[in-house]
């Protein structure tokens, strides 16, 4: 007889105990030992140890058997097996760390926790629980049609119908629906969620305004300011919209009379395009898109141009506005030295069609929606015992649950977007296959993405210089964790299970588009690196950038109003500040806006930031040492970042690691 100790931990997080009856067999390369219980597991935090008795040598341990079933009479309840732990007779101490939980009565078996590749020779034992491991998620991870032309989702209706360990712990359920409930119930007692009113008095906007942040009192302030409205195209909750400009468009015929007086006596249009000192957003992709009504008034929507001058002094300021992609008579060219409401009017389209782009494009389908492709593909694709399952999974956690709510309670039938987006009621959907049609693996890797728009030299981009330090940050870790498995490129393309990943994100998430330039397969291990770096940004740092600062920027509804009431002006000289009222959104619809902005900036209760891997997959010494590395990194940059803000006005927080969720899971 021999004996084996096993430690068995149970999470920390609410209702991690079960009173159901766990028992273990340990599964080695000789044999396996026979089922022994270990009783209920109903202590949070607890760590139980127990001798496993087995009839000989079990040689090296593969895996643990572990059974949840009833105990007596009681009905069954979850368990969140943090790790089990096995020292074998001669002193080898294996690890099997699991941080899952386990509903009903099942079977599981946790893989020792070293990666291991399918590229060599592995035990036919492992293999077998590999295939099995997949084959039981890739019941529980089905894929399902979200839209016609966009990305594929989970398969499921309501939470319950996700595995246990893609919802929501308990801390963050709670912290989450009552933070909304309390908003929601504030602005419901100050009448304002059914008053189809148009606001009378700008000031009147403060009784909508429940909380406010540092950020978000300056846009009070400075949202009329041409500086502050150039500033938010360079560090506000959209910084990917602008591109240099290298030649004025011929649908947008600026010309230097029209600007002379902004850019003053020192030099012209011709100087400053050739200088690489003009930028453009062009919302050409809005052309079209039908309208929605909300509270049974039509609304409109336009596909402006907007032309940035990068003045002497650094500022990124607007130039010139057309409100629509044909020019004419009818489609004037608003300018700075236009009349105050002319001018104001215009700038309000362009924050209006920015926050059509923002939450369509750069922060719902590049983000949210590739995320839960990755989520997915991940759970049917790369086992437990994977490295790059270990690698990517911190990133992963909650996903599929926040983006369910999105899809029952933003973007379902008759929820937010219908009631307050000028894109609700049919024009999401168009507007998110078109964002597709343009969507690149270039525009998902920053370095590319900022080479691409010209972005890489203009001064006082936050998120360009954050976001970089981060990507590097990313990369070496991805680079060290790689090399250290794939010990050279072969390795890389024979991996089979690594390949179905790839593939099935190119199916599902780029829908076999090639001209998304998106890899299908992958044969080296820096393209490998790349990918993987794309992946965690894209988890991460990306959607902190588009996410985090949505109350900072959004709460002040003129200076991103979600939809507009009037068609846009054809005429210079007609607008007056009682019109600019008319034609911004009702009372309920900002106040219903404000309530959803407020709680997708703030993120609940158990987080974890970047950098922080407190269930850590890895075992293994180096890996554990490239983690640390990655750790101190950011611990570095935060402070430096924070150095940085002290010394200014309009400070950029949105990628300073310490606020960072390390996954899309609000």
């Amino acid at each position: 007889m021999v004996q084996y100790k096993v430690q068995v931990a149970t999470g920390c997080l609410l209702n991690s105990g079960t009173t159901d009856n766990i028992s273990i067999v340990l599964v080695g390369t000789n044999r396996e030992s026979s089922k022994q219980e270990l009783g209920q597991q109903d202590t949070i935090g607890a760590v139980n140890e127990y001798d496993v008795v087995a009839s000989g040598d079990l040689g090296e341990i593969l895996y643990v058997r572990l059974y949840k079933e009833r105990f007596v009479f009681r009905a069954n309840t979850r368990w969140y097996c943090k790790y089990v732990n096995v020292t074998g007779p001669d002193g080898t101490h294996y690890q099997f760390p699991c941080h899952l939980w386990l509903r009903g009565f099942m079977t599981l078996e946790v893989p020792e926790g070293k990666g291991v590749l399918l590229t060599g020779d592995v035990n036919p034992l492992l293999l077998q629980q590999r295939k099995a491991e997949l084959e039981g998620k890739r019941e529980s991870h089905r894929w399902r049609l979200y839209a016609e032309g966009a990305p594929y989702c989970i398969d499921a209706d309501t939470k319950d119908d996700l595995p246990l360990s893609d919802q929501f712990s308990g801390v963050k359920r709670t912290s989450f629906e009552s933070t909304l409930a309390a908003t929601g119930q504030e602005v419901e007692l100050k009448g304002l969620t059914k008053c189809t009113d148009s606001w009378t008095d700008l000031n009147d906007l403060n009784k909508v305004l429940f909380k406010k942040t540092p950020m978000s009192v300056l846009t009070t302030h400075m949202w009329k300011e041409d500086t502050f409205f150039g500033y938010q195209f360079l560090n506000g909750v959209n910084p990917v919209a602008i591109w240099k400009c290298t030649k004025i468009p011929e649908n947008f015929p600026v010309t230097q009379d029209m600007v002379a007086s902004t850019l003053g006596s020192g030099t012209d249009l011709q100087k400053e395009l050739e200088e690489g000192n003009l930028f453009l957003a062009d919302y050409k992709i809005l052309e079209g898109i039908p309208p929605n009504t909300i509270n049974g008034k039509p609304q409109y929507i336009t596909a402006p141009l907007c032309l940035f001058w990068k003045s002497a002094e650094d500022h990124l300021l607007p130039l010139a506005i057309q409100l629509g992609q044909t020019p004419g008579p009818e489609n004037p060219i608003f300018l700075a030295s236009d009349l105050e409401w002319d001018w104001t009017l215009a700038k309000i389209w362009v924050r209006n069609a920015d926050v059509q782009i923002h939450e369509a494009g750069s922060h719902l389908l590049y983000t949210h929606l590739l995320a839960e492709v990755f989520s997915i593909a991940t759970s049917r694709q790369l086992p437990m015992q994977h490295p790059m399952y270990k690698l990517l999974i911190p990133h992963l956690r909650y996903t599929l649950e926040i983006n369910l709510l999105a899809r029952t309670q933003l973007l379902g039938p008759g929820a937010l977007f219908d009631q307050a987006f000028v894109t609700g009621k049919g024009g999401i959907p168009i507007l998110l296959k078109r964002a597709m049609e343009g969507l690149t693996y270039r525009s998902l890797c920053l370095p590319e993405q900022l080479k691409d728009r010209g972005m890489e030299s203009i001064p006082k981009y936050y998120y360009r210089e954050d976001g970089m330090k981060i990507w590097s940050a990313m990369e070496r870790l991805v680079r060290d964790i790689v090399n250290y498995y794939y010990k050279d490129d072969d390795l890389v393309s024979k991996d089979p299970e690594l390949q179905a990943w790839v593939e099935e994100i190119f199916e599902k998430g780029f829908l076999k588009r090639e001209s998304s330039g998106i890899p299908s397969s992958l044969t080296l291990r820096a393209e490998l690196i790349k990918y993987l770096t794309m992946v965690i940004f894209t988890c991460s740092a990306q959607h902190a950038a588009t996410n985090s600062g949505q109350f900072d920027f959004y709460s002040w509804m003129p200076n991103a109003p979600s939809s507009l009431r009037r068609p846009p002006p054809t005429k210079k000289g007609e607008t007056t500040f009682q019109s600019i009222l008319d034609a911004l959104p009702e009372v309920n619809t900002t106040a219903n806006t404000m309530v959803v902005a407020w709680n997708l900036s703030k993120e609940p209760d158990d987080k974890k930031p970047l950098g922080t891997y407190r269930n850590s997959c890895f075992t293994e010494e180096m890996p554990l040492k490239f983690i640390q590395e990655f750790q101190d990194s950011m611990v570095a940059l935060s402070k430096d970042i924070q150095q940085r803000n002290e010394g200014l006005k309009l400070t950029y927080t949105y990628l300073d690691p310490n606020l960072i969720e390390s996954s899309i899971s609000i």
